[in-house]
Formats: C-alpha cells, sequence, structure tokens
C-alpha cells in the first residue's frame, strides 16, 4: 500500500515567504483625528490610510478594506468594462467614421482611471494629494469633451472645448484655493460648470428624448436611463447623504462620494451602449453629412483640449507646491 505524505511541497516554502515580501501587512486605517484636515471629509470619521507611507503601500492599499476602497474599484471595473465593450462591439476595425466613438471611449478609461490613481495614491503627501486630484479634473474635462465629440453635433464643439476646459480650471481653482470648513461658493466653483458643460453636451439627446418615439430608437431608452444616472450622481456628489445623518456609520460603504461614483460608473456604461446604438443607426450617414475632413478636423481638436487641460493643471500644481512651501516656512 503506497505511504501519503502530507509535507509541505517544497515549491511552497519558497512560494510564500516570496509572496509575503511582495504583499506586506499594511498599517491599520486611522481615524479623522489622525490625519491632517485636507485628507479628511465631512462625517466619515474612519477607514483613512494614515499619511506618509510609501507609494507602494498605497498601491497595495487597492487590496485594503479603507474609505477610498469603493471609490477605485467601481472606476477601475468600469474602465475595464469599457474596453472590453468597446472591442466586443468594434472587432478592432476602425474608420473615419468611428474615430469620434474611438475618442469618447479614450476620454472615458482616462477619466475612470485618473479618477482611480487619484483616490488610490492621494493620502501619500499633501502635494500629491494636490497633484492627483489636479489630474482626475484633466480626466473630467477630456470625457466632457469626448462626450461631445461623440454626439457628432461638431457646431457646437468650440463651446464645448472651452466649457470643458474651464471646468477644469474652476475645479483646481477650488481645490487649490478654500479650506475647511469649505464654504458653499466652492461646491458651486466645481458644479455649475460642470452641469453648464453637461447641459451643452446633453441638448441633443434631450431635444431626441423630447420629440422621437422611444420604440424607434432603441438607442433612446439608454439615453433616458445614463441621464437620470448622472442627475443621481450629481445629487450625491453635492449632498454628503447619507452620512450627515449618522455620521461614522457609512465611513467604510455607503458614504456619498462611494454612491457617486458607483452611479456614475453604471451612467458611463449606459451612455456608450446608447453611443454604440446611435452609431449603428447613423454611421452610413456619417462621412457623407459631415465630410471626412471635418470629423478629422473635429478629432484634432481632443488632444489639443487634453493638452491645454495638462498645462492648466501642471500650472496650479506649481501653486500648489508654492503654497506648500510657504506654509512651512
Amino acid at each position: 500500500m503506497p505511504r501519503v505524505s502530507f509535507a509541505t511541497p517544497s515549491l511552497c516554502l519558497t512560494f510564500l515567504p516570496l509572496l509575503a515580501r511582495v504583499l506586506p501587512s499594511l498599517p491599520p486605517t486611522v481615524r479623522d483625528v489622525d490625519v491632517p484636515p485636507l485628507f479628511r471629509e465631512r462625517f466619515i470619521l474612519s477607514g483613512y490610510r494614515p499619511v506618509g507611507l510609501s507609494w507602494r503601500s498605497y498601491v497595495l492599499s487597492l487590496f485594503q478594506i479603507h474609505n477610498e476602497t469603493l471609490n477605485v474599484w467601481s472606476h477601475l471595473l468600469a474602465a475595464v468594462c469599457v474596453v472590453t465593450r468597446f472591442l466586443a462591439f468594434t472587432g478592432f476595425s476602425v474608420d473615419v467614421s468611428s474615430l469620434p466613438l474611438v475618442l469618447y471611449v479614450v476620454s472615458a478609461v482616462t477619466y475612470l482611471s485618473c479618477s482611480a490613481a487619484a483616490h488610490l495614491l492621494q493620502s501619500h503627501s499633501e502635494e500629491a494629494h494636490y497633484s492627483l486630484f489636479f489630474l482626475d479634473y484633466v480626466g473630467v474635462a477630456v470625457y466632457q469633451y469626448g462626450c461631445a465629440l461623440a454626439l457628432e453635433r461638431c457646431i457646437f464643439l468650440p463651446a464645448a472645448a472651452l466649457l470643458a476646459w474651464f471646468s477644469c480650471a474652476a475645479c483646481c481653482y477650488a481645490k487649490l484655493c478654500f479650506r475647511r470648513p469649505y464654504p458653499l461658493h466652492r461646491k458651486l466653483c466645481q458644479v455649475v460648470p460642470m452641469g453648464v458643460a453637461y447641459l451643452l453636451d446633453i441638448s441633443p439627446i434631450a431635444h431626441r428624448l423630447s420629440t422621437c418615439s422611444w420604440t424607434s430608437n432603441s438607442a433612446l431608452p439608454l439615453h433616458f436611463l445614463q441621464v437620470v444616472l448622472f442627475l443621481l450622481s450629481a445629487f450625491f456628489f453635492s449632498c454628503p447623504i447619507p452620512e450627515r445623518f449618522s455620521p461614522g456609520s457609512f465611513d467604510l460603504f455607503g458614504h456619498a462620494h462611494q454612491l457617486f461614483h458607483v452611479l456614475l460608473s453604471f451612467c458611463t456604461l449606459a451612455q456608450q451602449e446608447a453611443l454604440f446604438q446611435d452609431f449603428l443607426w447613423r454611421r452610413p450617414a456619417l462621412v457623407r453629412e459631415f465630410g471626412e475632413e471635418r470629423l478629422l478636423l473635429a478629432c484634432a481638436s481632443f488632444p489639443c483640449l487634453t493638452l491645454c487641460c495638462t498645462m492648466t493643471a501642471l500650472a496650479m500644481r506649481r501653486r500648489a507646491r508654492a503654497q506648500l512651501l510657504k506654509e512651512q516656512t
């Protein structure tokens, strides 16, 4: 009869210490009083990561439960879904008519990735906090303009580009220049420019929703869904509900910014699917309606807008660094 050995394989003995070195135990989360005011959120009393750890620690905190975990994972998973669905839709076949749709997907992945990076890494230092959220605002502006491009309304593009840049600049300014307790006009600096940009971008869709039969176009119910999800996400971005009514009860899961992230992720997925349906319906007429040159010119404005927003964020980062140095002296 053969003898059975229960000894641990030598491979495991080699692998487990290596795994322990790669994934070290992370410091436990701390309360709001243990981090500087810049990193605190209203009515969120615990679940903060200590400030000043190594970059590696914050990267590994992707697998730790803290008050940013859901913010990070919701946008990371949404970015994967956006790319996967796009590849399944196009089958790697792209032409001039589909370039606005490609740039929309690029813009969606950009804003989702920048947001995830900001929430994952921002606790490293005050300078990193400012820099990463400035990057986040660049992603939001790029996404706003990507939406305008995908809707194929070239007449609105100059205004859409200006509003997207203004949204980025206003959010950076509000982040840098207001300190806790934040006044109401800080939130207005963030919400109003983005709201006006959204109204401009969504105006063609609102017109279609109010004048066309929803049964004749499969994209319209999806557009309606993304509008509802966006409005709900805007509400939770603006109001700290439900944590306002029970501080400390929603620190790790369920606070307003997490709900904002989750709703915005679903909004993006619904919008992408609606734009895919629109593209199938309108593709034969796109090049004939706008012309190849006009479509290419419109798409060329996308990297220009991205560059302008990036330069604005870098300028604000220099101001933030100078302000922090002045406070330390």
